[in-house]
């Protein structure tokens, strides 16, 4: 099969006297692997397709539209065989990165491809939930006591130089180029893997390094363990949801009293006067004893949280230096994620995720032909 369509050649094979193993030297030399029954253009194009169509179907049916006739299944399996390669590929960076035999030349790569100048690096990091096929997935949906679907999280990051973050007219912040790293598995070693994406994408020469998140514990304690030296960036929406559960404790249904506390809040918050709402946190508890015993324990750990981010709050200071204050474009990134992995009737196996979504990373991230570089 090939962008043409199906074409028959005759050939010659025959045994290697070297090695014993039966060969063809046409194959070989047009890229093709062992009982490769399509060429590797047209195998690169749709997979290509099946990563930016929203499903399998969609993919042959883009397909059609230039001319080649490749069902659902034969794309499926075809992305299988190019997403174990792109996993493997993708493995071997990580790896690379992070081997103290390896590393220099992976920073060396990363400042030849770097602009001439200072640069500070922004990673963002977030996770959503997808669906995959439990171990009971052959039991019909009446059936009780099996587990068919099962939901689990897959952790995100974006990484994005200062200088490729730009303001569209109406003054919307937009990151015209960034790299990204997903991973469903444990923090750790999607820790490993965001540091070695950053490594590839000049880390190390970065003078100032930004991380913005959510509160969530996990992303925290990978922060502190691998950008431990990082400016933390609490995302100022997340902030502020948290400012008014303090709000709706205090003020139950009234909604203006509560916005009349919550919003000189916000505003002192985001202008550089974080040290005020944290003082104004700490004595928060002691003037309000006339709450009950649930809104206390509420308040009390809303209050921790801001403690827990004290470092994490600086809002003004570090938009003065570029850095955006919140996290939307990781979310913006796990919606573009979920938008393919977590369509209406999908549920993954994980070998079929892994593998496609190997492959979607590597067109993200310009890694895409060196997927067929290998034979």
């Amino acid at each position: 099969m090939t962008c043409a369509g199906e074409v028959e050649i005759e050939t010659v094979y025959g045994q290697d006297p070297d090695t014993g193993q039966w060969v063809c030297p046409m194959r070989e030399l047009w890229g093709l692997r062992a009982r490769q029954e399509m060429s590797p253009v047209l195998e690169k194009r749709l997979c290509y397709t099946a990563t930016v169509t929203g499903s399998y179907e969609a993919a042959a049916a883009e397909a059609r539209n230039w001319g080649v006739e490749a069902d659902d299944s034969t794309i499926h399996r075809h992305v299988g065989q190019a997403g174990e390669r792109a996993d493997r590929l993708r493995d071997n960076r990580v790896e690379r990165a992070l081997s103290t035999d390896t590393r220099a030349e992976v920073v060396k790569e990363a400042k030849r491809d770097l602009p001439p100048g200072k640069i500070s690096l922004v990673i963002m990091m977030d996770g959503t939930m997808l669906r995959e096929r439990g171990q009971q997935w052959g039991l019909k949906g009446a059936e009780i006591g099996g587990e068919r679907v099962v939901w689990h999280e897959l952790k995100t990051a974006i990484i994005f130089r200062l200088d490729q973050r730009a303001e569209t007219a109406s003054g919307r912040g937009m990151v015209v180029e960034k790299y990204y790293e997903a991973w469903q598995g444990d923090p750790y070693e999607f820790g490993r893997r965001v540091y070695a994406e950053a490594l590839r994408r000049g880390l190390m020469q970065a003078e100032r390094v930004y991380v913005v998140a959510d509160g969530a514990v996990w992303i925290w304690n990978l922060v502190a363990d691998r950008f431990s030296d990082a400016t933390g960036v609490l995302d100022f929406y997340h902030a502020s949801e948290h400012l008014w559960q303090i709000a709706r404790e205090l003020y139950g249904q009234d909604e203006e009293k509560a916005r009349a506390w919550v919003e000189p809040l916000l505003h002192q918050l985001a202008h550089g006067g974080e040290a005020g709402v944290l003082d104004t946190l700490d004595d928060l508890l002691a003037l309000c004893a006339q709450l009950d015993e649930q809104a206390k324990q509420i308040i009390k750990g809303e209050v921790q949280y801001f403690q827990a981010h004290r470092d994490h709050l600086h809002y003004q200071a570090v938009q003065a230096q570029g850095c955006p204050k919140g996290s939307g474009a990781v979310e913006s990134a796990c919606g573009q994620l979920q938008h393919r992995f977590k369509r209406t009737g999908q549920f993954w196996s994980p070998p079929g995720q892994r593998a496609l979504l190997a492959l979607d990373l590597a067109r993200r991230n310009h890694d895409w032909d060196e997927i067929w570089e290998l034979n």
